[in-house]
């Protein structure tokens, strides 16, 4: 008798199956890399010296400085994010405001604006009419 040990590269679909979980795992290594690099330049609270200290760690010894990074600072890396995204939309929401409230006009200017029309005679008494009942309503 032969006895023989089969390894999953034995059989072509369980080596697809490794080599694309090791494409998956590293793409999910790189995802967290970035996001460690983008949490170290984006908190306020390290200093220039130990933002310059973790991305050394991390472009050094890139397996052992991301989770290192992870275990230390990982619990508050969602928060920080959190608020990086709540100040991001409140200053597109202030954008907005200050933008759709600068484009209102009153009655009153909008009435001048058309008697000027008017008056340079590029809309007939009518028309003039119709707009203001249009703008009166």
């Amino acid at each position: 008798m032969n006895s023989t040990v089969n390894l999953a590269y034995d059989f072509p679909l369980l080596g697809a199956f490794w080599a694309m979980m090791w494409f998956f795992i590293w793409i999910i290594w790189f995802v967290l890399l970035f996001r460690v690099v983008v949490d170290i330049f984006r908190d306020d609270h390290l200093s220039g010296w130990a933002k310059t200290g973790w991305l050394l760690f991390t472009i050094v010894l890139p397996f052992l400085g991301v989770f290192v990074y992870v275990i230390a600072r990982g619990k508050d890396m969602g928060k920080r994010e959190q608020d990086h995204a709540r100040a991001k939309q409140e200053q597109t929401d202030r954008y907005i405001r200050e933008t759709a409230g600068s484009a209102r006009t009153s009655e009153a200017d909008e009435l001048v604006r058309l008697s000027e029309i008017r008056a340079r005679g590029d809309i007939t008494e009518d028309e003039y009419r119709r707009a203001k009942e249009k703008v009166l309503h």
